[in-house]
């Protein structure tokens, strides 16, 4: 939007003496000719933008000028951050914050562009979890939130299988997936980052002197370590084998229906097709119980060789299939 590439602009020009087209061009990631554009609309709105001519030459600011934010609070400078999240925001407790964000934000922009943040929200807006799935904060989620932005432990009691468990916790982000919140924690004395469903915690005590403020590790990624875990999960998941023989179809809608990732190892390991165009492979999947579930919906462009028991699932509902048809 160029309502932003305005405001960057101007910061750039406030941390720097003084920028090139070129350079201004090089981290607005546009053209020098949209720098020069852009600076004189800037001009023309009264941040003193000035034009050093000549080959060394190149745009400051004069008079010492400086953007002011009219008092961001601290939450409401990282609720900003957030502010294309408003559902997450909402379930964070953290929606007024963003609110009184964006109004001051606005306060301090030009007249001419104090529209967009509505204009940004008529345009985009993130709906994160999956279709037909009703989803429902937990009600702890604000709690954990405040001790995440916080840096202070807490002692946490969750469900794990039929009993309960208490830990003392150190968190470090929060992860919204497909409308499930998850909490990356390290335990404290140990020095381990773990992962927990929030929904499967009873209780969090944010303090009672047990805990306090812990010392963050700056060298943590919470992307990365995210991404890793995820992907060591999907594989814990995979237990079991099935052989199957899949058509042209089913080959292009197999990544659809199981782990994706296992889907393209498989056929990529997977024999050349056979004269129908069919490729016998052996896929990983979770259980036959899932297996089942999954391969269903690719109805005849998949047929199960193995184990003998799945493949008999599958004959039997053929046989009922066959039969509630005729009838």
């Amino acid at each position: 939007m160029r309502a932003a590439r305005l405001i960057k602009m101007v910061l750039l020009l406030q941390s720097r003496p003084s920028m090139t087209a070129a350079e201004l061009a090089r981290e607005l990631e546009v053209s020098e000719r949209t720098v020069t554009r852009d600076a004189q609309a800037l001009s023309e709105a009264g941040v003193p933008v000035y034009a050093d001519r000549g080959r060394a030459g190149g745009y400051r600011l004069i008079g010492g000028y400086r953007t002011r934010l009219t008092g961001l609070a601290r939450s409401e400078a990282e609720a900003l951050f957030l502010s294309g999240v408003p559902g997450a925001l909402r379930e964070m407790g953290l929606e007024d914050a963003a609110s009184a964000a964006r109004l001051k934000v606005s306060a301090a922009l030009m007249p001419s562009v104090r529209d967009a943040s509505r204009s940004a929200a008529q345009r985009f807006h993130l709906d994160a979890p999956n279709w037909f799935k009703e989803t429902k904060a937990p009600e702890l989620l604000p709690a954990v939130a405040d001790a995440v932005w916080d840096d202070r432990r807490i002692v946490a009691r969750y469900r794990r299988g039929e009993s309960e468990v208490e830990r003392e916790l150190e968190p470090y982000g929060l992860v919204l997936k497909a409308g499930v919140w998850y909490l990356c924690a390290r335990v404290a004395g140990h020095g381990s980052y773990r992962v927990y469903r929030i929904d499967r915690f009873t209780a969090v005590d944010p303090g009672d002197g047990r805990s306090g403020r812990f010392e963050r590790d700056e060298e943590f990624d919470l992307p990365g370590f995210w991404d890793e875990r995820a992907e060591q999960f999907a594989r814990s998941i995979l237990r079991a084998e099935v052989v199957v023989r899949v058509s042209p179809d089913g080959v292009r809608a197999l990544p659809y229906a199981v782990d994706p990732q296992s889907a393209r190892e498989a056929l990529d390991a997977a024999d050349a097709p056979d004269e129908d165009g069919w490729v016998t492979l052996t896929l990983p999947v979770e259980s036959e119980e899932v297996a089942h579930t999954q391969l269903a919906s690719l109805g005849p462009q998949v047929e199960v060789l193995a184990p003998e028991t799945l493949r008999e699932r599958f004959a039997s509902d053929a046989i009922r299939l066959a039969a509630l048809y005729r009838s």
